[in-house]
């Protein structure tokens, strides 16, 4: 009896199909982000833990199906782009994941307590670098039809559009980010200093997250250029 190979299926349809799958699990991972600090400004445990088992079950199934899609990626010289760019996108998608789980971990391992007039500037760049990582995943979205189009004409253009957008949208969480950071520095007299630490590492990986996002738009946009 003959089986069934999902993956060589999803690759006979077009070598992005399994790009864009594994892309929507990490973006499934990173959209409980902003509940772990929503509990942690609440001081909910609860609703912490649940966000952190969300978040870690979607890791180790992006993780899953990263390492399957490397072992039965195509190395075929008719893919229409180079294997060792499907393989840097896809290491990019998921260190956004990797990411979403560290700042997870931390927040379950250690009693984090968020300083004096930091709560509502830190929820709003946690879902602004989230909002980047839901940018980047539209992008993702449309290669099956820049393929159709040979990477050239309206919807190349559109991509490069879109890719405009995600780097404006990074860039303004690089300011939020600076901000919040002046915030935290402005606190460290009244805080013990591993948790001022703590508190820098963890700024650092929220930014992670649009930063990781924005790579692979950018490795996206030097597809176009090729």
């Amino acid at each position: 009896m003959r089986t069934t190979n999902p993956l060589g299926a999803l690759f006979a349809k077009s070598p992005f199909k399994p790009i864009q799958e594994h892309m929507r699990v990490v973006q499934e991972c990173v959209s409980a982000v902003p509940q772990l600090f929503e509990g942690l400004i609440a001081s909910d445990t609860a609703k912490i833990q649940a966000a952190k088992q969300e978040i870690f079950a979607k890791e180790q199934a992006a993780d899953e199906l990263k390492n399957q899609l490397r072992d039965h990626l195509p190395r075929s010289i008719l893919m229409p782009v180079d294997r060792r760019d499907l393989l840097t996108v896809l290491g990019m998608q998921d260190s956004i994941a990797d990411t979403a789980q560290d700042i997870a971990g931390l927040l379950v391992e250690r009693d984090m307590e968020v300083p004096a007039d930091m709560a509502d500037p830190l929820l709003a760049f946690v879902n602004r670098c989230v909002d980047t990582c839901k940018h980047a995943a539209k992008i993702i979205e449309e290669l099956d039809e820049l393929v159709e189009m040979g990477f050239r004409g309206r919807e190349a253009s559109q991509v490069d559009e879109m890719v405009g957008k995600l780097n404006q949208i990074e860039d303004e969480t690089d300011d939020m980010g600076m901000a919040l950071t002046r915030t935290l520095f402005a606190q460290e007299d009244n805080m013990k200093p591993v948790s001022v630490m703590f508190w820098y590492q963890l700024i650092q990986w929220i930014g992670d997250l649009a930063d990781y996002a924005e790579k692979v738009g950018d490795r996206l946009r030097l597809l176009l250029a090729r």
